[in-house]
């Protein structure tokens, strides 16, 4: 259904108004280079759990993956612990306050920023921006169509337009007004997306008769498993898949530890590590945090397994029928069919929330990316010139990428677009970014082999050895004559599984041949 009412008008309005007070608010104190950094390092742990859980969790987790939960089941829960234990457990006791504490003693205000300054070099950090200039967009693209998707669902509206007004609504407040006006407005936007996400759970077991009720009708539906996916080594939307089956593969390797160990190298949600004053922030914010994920992913991938039930009910399909084949469309059209008018806008909200926090970080991490790290850096050689108008600016061409993504992308790819960065970001930037904080014997030398190896083996095997891409470009096909250069099990094994590991031996082995840095170095990186 379309939504058409007064009511939504009045409720979007209000929504518009509170972000771009919130925005000003952050123009009025952003007056240094760190405040539209990394927000005056003073920002409150509540705000900074809510502002990285709303960067985390954007409509790429809420219809992506909840699309793919569709699709695949309630297998993909094992990304929400993944989230969790990893995404907020270590990546705030553990990787967050060492990042804090090092990025504060090498005055660092940017991710690739902190990683060049701990191993004395312009090239890593410009590089690094380069490579979140370049993808990023890519993945800002995908949550742009997650809103985009809705709210043409939703409202009727043409699918393009939505594009374009989120972006321009989004980029009115992180040019100005910096990372203080995106966590201020992310704090916001989480608190929505929490009740929103609750309220759905209810609905929709209310919707179903109850917990016992739609769990037992998902559990009854394995015989309705289409032929194609049950080839792949679907089991049923509430197992697991064959262990080894190419289905299997996709799930735990692609969007499981994908998206549940990449998320430990994520420009973004790093660089919020320095935004507090001090450690007991970081441990405040996990109890906010903690939760938060939990209700994100948790309500996401079951509500888009149980659609299922709701369709084979109503229209007698399944939901990858009722969504024509795009998963991207499944939780839109669930929510739009089942539940009650007054909360299809709310909801709307809550995925406007979702997309815009999201994007609010990735504009600023792509701009302060391309006008700090790589210009200022990396061009300049450290020239302080017009970095945050060069920032600016970088944010405005990040947009228009976004948006050309946005429209060009194929469906029910917004869950592998996602994997695809948070690989990527992984492969390239863990290795070196685990050795900056734990072994001080890292090398420079052994930080720029593992980022280059990491970046070439992450985005060869996506480009000639992993179908769900290679396949599409055709660029193995064109210079070889074949599909994949492998075949079996390999081409359904994510890039993460092979490159990562590899650009972490590439670093220690570098790392032991050359010279160590010196003890005056690393006492400025690491204190006594």
């Amino acid at each position: 259904m379309a939504v058409s009412t007064p009511l939504l008008g009045v409720i979007v309005l209000i929504y518009l108004m509170i972000i771009f007070y919130l925005g000003l608010l952050g123009y009025k104190k952003t007056k240094e280079i760190d405040d539209y950094m990394v927000a005056g390092r003073s920002i409150h742990p509540y705000i900074l759990a809510l502002s990285y859980g709303a960067t985390f969790i954007s409509t790429s987790a809420i219809i992506g993956f909840g699309g793919a939960a569709g699709a695949l089941g309630m297998g993909l829960l094992w990304l929400a612990v993944m989230n969790i234990v990893v995404g907020i457990f270590i990546a705030f006791v553990v990787f967050g306050k060492r990042t804090r504490r090092m990025g504060a003693r090498l005055n660092a205000v940017t991710f690739p920023e902190f990683l060049g300054k701990r191993f004395q070099s312009r090239f890593i950090q410009g590089f690094s921006g380069a490579i979140i200039g370049i993808f990023m967009p890519l993945y800002a693209g995908i949550v742009l169509i997650g809103g985009a998707r809705f709210v043409e669902t939703t409202l009727g509206v043409n699918y393009d337009i939505a594009v374009l007004i989120l972006a321009i609504i989004v980029a009115a407040y992180v040019i100005t007004g910096g990372l203080i006006a995106v966590m201020y407005t992310d704090a916001l936007q989480g608190a929505f997306m929490f009740i929103g996400m609750i309220v759905l759970l209810a609905l929709t077991y209310i919707k179903l008769g109850g917990v016992t009720a739609a769990h037992e009708a998902l559990s009854g539906m394995t015989g309705l498993v289409p032929e194609s996916l049950v080839a792949g080594g679907h089991l049923g939307w509430t197992t697991m898949p064959a262990f080894g089956s190419p289905i299997w593969w996709t799930l735990v390797s692609t969007l499981v530890l994908g998206v549940g160990i990449g998320v430990l190298a994520q420009p973004q949600l790093a660089v919020r590590y320095m935004t507090v004053e001090n450690d007991r922030a970081l441990s405040r914010a996990v109890l906010v945090g903690g939760p938060f994920i939990l209700m994100m992913t948790g309500v996401a991938f079951t509500v888009g397994a149980l659609s299922n039930v709701y369709f084979q009910k109503t229209q007698g399909i399944i939901a990858v029928a009722a969504a024509k084949g795009n998963t991207d469309l499944i939780i839109p059209e669930f929510i739009n069919g089942a539940m009650p008018e007054l909360f299809v806008v709310l909801f709307m909200l809550t995925l406007l929330a979702a997309a815009m926090s999201t994007l609010s970080s990735q504009f600023h991490t792509m701009g302060t990316a391309i006008g700090h790290d790589f210009y200022r850096e990396f061009i300049k050689k450290g020239e302080v010139g017009q970095t945050v108008n060069i920032t600016r600016l970088g944010i405005a061409l990040t947009i228009i990428t976004s948006v050309i993504l946005a429209y060009i992308l194929p469906i029910s790819i917004i869950a592998r677009a996602t994997a695809i960065f948070f690989g990527l970001c992984a492969a390239a930037f863990l290795p070196m970014y685990v050795g900056a904080l734990f072994w001080k014997r890292m090398t420079r030398e052994g930080a720029i082999a593992s980022l280059l190896v990491g970046t070439a083996g992450s985005l060869f095997w996506l480009t000639f050895i992993h179908s769900k891409e290679a396949v599409p470009l055709g660029i193995c096909k064109a210079l070889f004559g074949v599909d994949t250069l492998l075949t079996g099990t390999w081409t359904v094994v994510d890039p993460i599984i092979v490159a990562t590991p590899i650009a972490m031996i590439v670093a220690i082995v570098v790392s032991l041949a050359t010279t160590p840095p010196s003890a005056e170095h690393l006492k400025d990186c690491y204190g006594k």
